[in-house]
């Protein structure tokens, strides 16, 4: 299937730069059967006790870092994931790329930290620090705001660039699962209080997500590897939702990936890399619905959005969306989807 399929026209006006001023008063486009145009906070109307909710609680590191090459010139980081106590995987920003026993240095309250290049691994370099980069990062990084937010970041960003159920000891990925930035926690108090069950998966989100696939076909694109923990307890919550005939309900296309990968056989606990690329003609194994936000052309997760509603319908949904203008991307509004198989 060819790549160009899955391009459009995204007006930048509707590319969203900050968040709602509440997070569940974002707007919806339901469309399991017929479209309808809602507010986000109602969403429970459309769960039944017994539903089982995937929520994605990986959290955000503080991902960017801005500094010099000892030989000088700026740079830019932005984190891909912690290789051990002195490792990382990295984007490097620098008007020359540079080479494997280069020396970076970031400068914090007169204290030098230095990285040196140790080699690259696809896109990303290989960088050994000279102290513990987990603390350099935690304490000076800046929070990595998508590229298409034309912005530095801000006070409202730290709290609403992540959602609230984040478990602070899965700080590892370098975006949010922003489907589920708009649930507040009155909402999801009324979804359990009408007997709809929550469960989580740890997806730590890295910076390939952002990458559009350039290969012509898309068959030939080698998708980003993000690590996935799913473990007995969620497992054993899917088996029972299915039995009782409830709905295994995904919120963001990275709970859809790690719940699939997941139950690529029979549904068992993961731990580990997923390659996982869904895109039309996938079958999907567990996810009955989804939670997710509108995304970008030539992304692979508007190809996943396609393989689980079909591919006419989700150039017709991304036509009323710009139609209706719905907001797009990371603090955008979202949709609610349902597998075309059932």
């Amino acid at each position: 299937m060819k790549t160009d399929k899955f391009n459009y026209h995204l007006p930048e006006q509707l590319i969203a730069q900050y968040p709602s001023e509440n997070r569940s008063d974002a707007r919806l486009m339901v469309a399991l059967e017929s479209i309808q145009h809602e507010v986000f906070k109602d969403i429970g109307a459309h769960f039944c006790s017994g539903d089982l909710l995937v929520l994605n609680q990986t959290s955000v590191i503080p991902a960017r870092l801005f500094g010099e090459k000892s030989t000088g010139g700026k740079i830019e980081i932005l984190l891909e994931r912690f290789l051990s106590d002195r490792q990382t995987l990295a984007q490097v920003g620098s008007s020359r790329t540079p080479k494997e026993g280069a020396q970076l240095i970031f400068s914090f309250a007169e204290e030098n930290f230095v990285a040196t290049v140790r080699g690259r691994k696809e896109n990303f370099f290989i960088l050994e620090w000279s102290s513990d980069p987990q603390a350099l990062f935690a304490n000076h990084g800046q929070i990595p705001l998508p590229p298409y937010m034309n912005r530095a970041p801000e006070k409202i960003d730290k709290e609403r660039y992540e959602t609230i159920y984040a478990n602070p000891e899965k700080k590892e990925s370098v975006a949010a699962p922003t489907a589920g930035m708009h649930f507040d926690e009155p909402l999801l108090g009324e979804l359990k209080d009408q007997g709809v069950e929550l469960g989580y998966v740890n997806l730590h989100v890295g910076a390939g997500t952002f990458q559009p696939v350039k290969t012509e076909d898309i068959e030939d694109h080698e998708i980003h590897k993000e690590l996935v923990e799913v473990n007995a307890s969620l497992i054993n919550q899917i088996k029972k939702t299915k039995v009782r005939g409830g709905q295994v309900i995904a919120v963001g296309t990275t709970s859809v990936r790690a719940l699939e990968t997941a139950c690529q056989n029979d549904p068992a606990p993961f731990m580990g890399e997923t390659d996982l690329f869904i895109y039309p003609g996938y079958k999907f194994k567990v996810v009955d619905q989804m939670i997710t936000n509108f995304h970008l052309p030539k992304s692979s997760l508007l190809m996943l959005v396609a393989a689980f509603i079909g591919y006419e319908r989700m150039i017709n949904l991304y036509e009323t969306a710009i139609k209706e203008e719905y907001r797009f991307l990371s603090y955008g509004d979202a949709m609610l989807l349902k597998n075309h198989e059932i």
